[in-house]
């Protein structure tokens, strides 16, 4: 039985509530006594269920964060609402989402009512080369196919729904043409495609490999659309970045350092095995595939926490062309500040526009 095979007989076992069960989650951290924990400085972290966790995981188990003073915990989100009015109203300290979420709330044009005005910025980049794609049920297999369907999304304002308004916009179809639903985080948009409730919506790697192992249909690639496109990153508040900066610099150079570990090949069984523990449903084989995108040498997670500038230049585009309030948005240095990245690599800050 060759690869291919063997993976079309082990995915349809595999729910997609297995895949994200977001109970796994839940990270004891180990090897802290007593007066560790008392020295440590706690910090809240919030993300959607999701292997891109790989990182925060594997620097809970292997002690990076311990190393620098810090004890991590984190939560998984439902939706972008949750999220963003958690990090917004300071009942999480770092939340980890795309900078589309950020700009969206600082300018009033969140899904969502926040309690606390927000102040809040991108501190580092996260996430994955051509990480977002648009998949379909199998029997949709181009654009003109969509017309009168519905399609998914997390939030209709936020988050990557005016990425695949854009996307559909290059395929030939009008905003009208199709309707979106809100269902929410990956794990719902997920297991809501699978089982056909909608016809199509955005998902990130490596979860499109996944649908494409059940026969579902990989329509385009959002980076062949947009080029430039500044995806997942990690923000916060700028009071609490600025009263608790040591614990923030800590938090990205653990967070770096766990990634490192990651990709050194010698550590791929126990990098894995970490995978699978936090995932525990997922299979042998998809934890492989996982590994070969997510820790490709060249296409995998974002190794440096660098921003792509241009790519949240784009973000401000859409934003531009379809928000609501309308407001044209220009200034991408608004929405994150490289001081706190700069001070955990011990490198100048980096240029605004590279």
């Amino acid at each position: 039985m060759n690869t291919k095979q063997k993976w079309k007989r082990v995915m349809p076992f595999w729910t997609a509530t297995a895949f994200l069960g977001a109970a796994s989650l839940f990270v004891a951290l180990e090897g802290a006594g007593a007066a560790a924990a008392e020295q440590s400085k706690s910090i809240s972290v919030i993300a959607f269920p999701s292997p891109h966790n790989w990182p925060i995981w594997a620097a809970q188990e292997k002690g990076f964060f311990d190393r620098n003073d810090i004890a991590v915990t984190l939560t998984p989100t439902p939706n972008s609402e949750f999220l963003m009015t958690g990090l917004i109203d300071g009942r999480f300290d770092i939340a980890m989402a795309g900078i589309d979420n950020v700009i969206a709330y600082m300018e009033r044009q969140g899904e969502a009512p926040t309690k606390e005005t927000p102040d809040i910025f991108a501190f580092m980049g996260a996430g994955n080369d051509g990480f977002l794609q648009l998949v379909t049920v199998p029997e949709v297999k181009s654009y003109a196919d969509l017309r009168g369907k519905q399609l998914s999304v997390d939030a209709v304002t936020t988050g990557y729904a005016f990425v695949l308004r854009k996307l559909l916009e290059k395929g030939g179809l009008k905003f009208s043409d199709v309707e979106f639903v809100s269902v929410g985080g990956l794990q719902e948009r997920f297991q809501a495609l699978m089982e056909k409730q909608h016809s199509g919506t955005l998902l990130i790697s490596p979860m499109h490999a996944a649908a494409q192992a059940r026969g579902f249909n990989l329509l385009t690639d959002a980076d062949d659309v947009l080029e430039h496109y500044q995806g997942t990153v990690f923000s916060a508040r700028r009071s609490w970045a600025k009263d608790n900066e040591v614990a923030l610099v800590g938090y990205i150079r653990a967070y770096l350092a766990a990634l490192d570990w990651l990709y050194e090949p010698a550590n791929k069984v126990e990098a894995v095995a970490i995978l699978r523990r936090n995932m525990p449903n997922m299979p042998e084989a998809f934890a492989d595939k996982t590994y070969q995108i997510l820790l490709h040498p060249e296409e995998g997670m974002n190794r440096t926490g660098a921003l792509d500038v241009e790519g949240i230049k784009t973000v401000l585009a859409l934003r531009s062309e379809y928000a609501d309030p309308h407001k044209t948005l220009t200034d991408a240095q608004k929405y994150y500040d490289l001081q706190y990245l700069a001070k955990a690599v011990d490198t100048p800050s980096q240029p605004t526009n590279p």
